[in-house]
């Protein structure tokens, strides 16, 4: 099958990207940054320079591919519109990768007992609504086999050209620069994970068994961010970690990333993947961080 990713030098567009031409596809991948073009080739990928604002790079690799996966922004209704208008009748699939933030909640280090499946009903964050209507656009688009997974937290060495997620990776990094590890608040804040191995083979599972309109969640385990934060404390040889003030965590690192992507709790099952026959092999990330976290 022919298949056109978009983030593909990014940590989850790259790893599924990855694993599918791993699996026999024949994979395109939008790249925006030219230096990025050979390490992405590297990884079986054919790369695709350009960016999401090009509607008819977009458009054109879309209808000559046999499916899409939009992994480049969760965020970016313009670029959805125009692969969805690309793909309309032409029963093809349509992976749109969201994120659990959806349901997070604005806690700032406090714990909750809220835990969501796919028929969950759940009230948004105003900031998160733009993203839930794409969600939508994607799953109600007439002529396509729309389907949106929202994973958890991910952990886990990229198996594309980028090795390393968003959320622990900048937390260590953090750390790193100031010897100090920290955790929003009391840190007992939950999220649910996932390994990335396993998200990309879920996303290779979907393609060939999801039917149209499928919402799946991605996770398979959970921790609090306090305990995550001490482990990685731990694994870089620093102190015990230490809360950190909401207000100085929002300047330092914007709203978004200090409240959402960090202080919220944000618990899911993924029933509907395991449904579909999904196994994850992958369940600690205190294991993970503990034994393979890069310290350097």
């Amino acid at each position: 099958m022919k298949i056109f990713v978009t983030g593909a030098s990014g940590f989850i567009g790259g790893s599924v990207a990855a694993r599918l031409a791993q699996a026999g596809h024949a994979v395109r991948g939008l790249v925006r940054d030219p230096a990025k073009r050979d390490a992405v080739r590297r990884t079986g990928i054919e790369p695709v320079l350009g960016t999401l604002d090009d509607s008819a790079l977009l458009t054109r690799e879309a209808q000559s591919a046999d499916a899409v996966v939009n992994a480049a922004s969760s965020d970016d209704r313009s670029a959805v519109e125009t692969l969805v208008a690309a793909l309309v009748g032409s029963g093809k699939a349509l992976i749109h990768t969201s994120g659990s933030s959806i349901i997070a909640d604005e806690a700032l280090g406090e714990p909750s007992d809220k835990i969501f499946d796919e028929d969950t009903p759940f009230v948004t964050a105003p900031e998160k609504l733009a993203r839930v209507a794409i969600d939508r656009l994607v799953l109600g688009a007439a002529g396509v086999r729309g389907i949106v997974l929202c994973p958890s937290l991910i952990y886990g060495t990229g198996l594309g050209a980028e090795a390393e997620s968003a959320q622990l990776p900048r937390l260590a990094a953090l750390a790193r620069q100031t010897g100090v590890a920290r955790h929003i608040g009391r840190g007992l804040n939950l999220w649910s994970t996932v390994h990335i191995a396993d998200v990309a083979e879920l996303y290779l599972l979907v393609l060939e068994t999801a039917p149209a309109g499928t919402f799946c969640f991605i996770e398979n385990g959970e921790a609090s961010f306090g305990a995550m934060v001490g482990a990685i404390a731990e694994r870089l040889g620093l102190g015990p970690a230490q809360p950190w003030n909401a207000d100085d965590a929002i300047a330092k690192l914007g709203r978004q990333t200090a409240v959402f992507s960090l202080g919220s709790n944000s618990r899911v099952r993924a029933r509907r993947a395991r449904a579909l026959g999904w196994a994850p092999r992958h369940a600690s990330v205190l294991d993970w961080i503990a034994t393979e976290l890069p310290k350097g």
